[in-house]
């Protein structure tokens, strides 16, 4: 950067002496009488002439050449994650949706097109918000099914939904709070480890929160925590808000719009698999590693891969964080999708070192 203004200022200065070298030429030629011959141009003068063209080429080519190592020399994993968002913008490149997502009548209802805006997102593009709109939701006073706009999901009540989707408050009561197997990593259990190693947990986000159980289970604890979700064919941001908890409506591949190194944990769910590309996985790795303070933990909590790829792919991408392991878990996946892929889970707590 310092190198290519240095040059810019150069070639400036060197303009600048040429133009007035050739206007001082030019007025001593029209002050002359016109009936004899110009005076030739003086010796000094042609040989400063020449130098200065010649400095000219010789910043030019010199400018282009650092300019050619300079990109030669960029990180090609960075040239990676610039087509990541929200590095770069891809609205360009999905004209037909943000036209669609775009057309509406001011001072209307709202469209319930939030789908079409999860659609953008997805795709790392975030449209600007659009001129005022009434809003045609309830009070979330009213019952909490009559809260929500059902008509893009095939269920039309909370009740509808499968348990294990998180909208069973019931089945909800016991999570993080009793452990069924070594892979699960209890509430009380995170506390005393963060309080073992001298640490506190005070503000956390939970990545993929689905609808808000963790957040809800830490409030007691006085921790805040802000869920990360997507409403991809569930109220997941709804049900949320309805709990009186924080949705945060940001896709995996988005920067977290958190400052650096104020953050005690970060949890991720299941959200957090094997179908994310890995170059996008790395990036939100070291987005995370941004965000947690030093002596701060990352939860992953059920992540799960094929058996051979979680040895020769994941570990190697979550090592390159060089955090301490303070539990690292692998059981297999034993439903039909896990039996048929040889998928296994991993849960991991690995704290952030403190001198980083």
């Amino acid at each position: 950067m310092g190198l290519t203004m240095g040059l810019n200022l150069l070639l400036l200065v060197a303009m600048v002496a040429t133009n007035i070298l050739s206007l001082y030429h030019l007025s001593s030629t029209l002050q002359s009488k016109p009936t004899p011959p110009p005076a030739p141009v003086p010796d000094h003068l042609r040989h400063q002439l020449n130098t200065i063209r010649a400095t000219l080429t010789h910043l030019t080519r010199l400018r282009s050449t650092s300019s050619s190592s300079a990109s030669s020399a960029t990180p090609s994993d960075l040239l990676l994650y610039t087509h990541l968002s929200p590095m770069a913008s891809s609205c360009r490149d999905h004209p037909d949706l943000l036209h669609t997502y775009m057309t509406y009548t001011p001072f209307s209802l709202c469209p319930d097109d939030s789908q079409l805006a999860e659609s953008l997102i997805l795709r790392g593009c975030h449209p600007l918000p659009r001129p005022p709109l009434l809003s045609s939701r309830r009070s979330v006073l009213s019952p909490p099914d009559s809260a929500v706009l059902w008509t893009k999901y095939s269920c039309k009540s909370f009740s509808c939904f499968d348990g294990g989707l998180g909208f069973n408050m019931k089945l909800e009561a016991s999570r993080f709070t009793s452990s069924g197997s070594n892979l699960d990593l209890t509430i009380p259990q995170l506390l005393q480890i963060a309080k073992d190693s001298s640490s506190v947990i005070r503000i956390g986000l939970d990545i993929g929160g689905g609808t808000g159980t963790f957040a809800a289970k830490m409030k007691p604890y006085n921790v805040t925590v802000v869920s990360t979700t997507m409403s991809q064919g569930a109220p997941y941001n709804e049900a949320t808000a309805l709990r009186g908890l924080v949705p945060l409506h940001a896709p995996l591949q988005q920067r977290l719009p958190v400052f650096d190194g104020v953050v005690d944990l970060v949890r991720c769910g299941r959200a957090v698999n094997r179908w994310i590309p890995t170059v996008a996985m790395e990036f939100f790795f070291y987005d995370v590693d941004r965000v947690l303070r030093g002596g701060g933990y990352l939860w992953l909590d059920h992540f799960f891969s094929k058996g051979a790829d979680l040895q020769k792919v994941y570990a190697p991408v979550i090592g390159k964080l060089g955090y301490k392991k303070v539990k690292w878990t692998m059981a297999n996946k034993t439903d039909s999708s896990g039996v048929k892929n040889g998928e296994v889970y991993l849960t991991a707590l690995l704290q952030k070192p403190v001198s980083r």
